[in-house]
């Protein structure tokens, strides 16, 4: 099976092919893009399930994925509507980081520290 890195990568050509026909305006290439894009990065996730702090950035990229996808959608088929889920799935994937960087990796810190302290 190919390492994380070597999806990582193929998964970034993908996404600037999705990101290129938007900025083109080709719609149909750019509504192709979207599953492969969000099936890697869904596959890229699960790669890195066992890791945390990878599993919370894998999955806030699938979710500024799909903000970046509904937006396409939005300007492409929608007169722009659709920016208010776009900024759901942003904020989402903000929240996310923020409560594992404000709130999980500090009291993993914490017991690490009095694992150590008691240890």
């Amino acid at each position: 099976m190919p390492s994380i890195r070597v999806n990582e990568n193929l998964h970034i050509v993908l996404w600037l092919v999705k990101d290129l026909a938007w900025l083109m305006e080709l719609r149909i290439l750019g509504a192709v893009m979207i599953p492969p894009t969000l099936v890697m990065a869904f596959f890229i996730a699960w790669q890195c399930r066992a890791e945390r702090r990878e599993l919370v950035h894998a999955v806030a990229v699938i979710l500024w994925i799909l903000a970046n996808s509904t937006w396409m959608i939005g300007d492409f088929y929608l007169d722009e509507r659709g920016h208010g889920l776009s900024q759901a799935f942003f904020l989402g994937g903000l929240a996310l980081l923020a409560a594992y960087y404000l709130v999980v990796l500090p009291l993993d810190q914490r017991r690490r520290n009095a694992r150590a302290t008691n240890g």
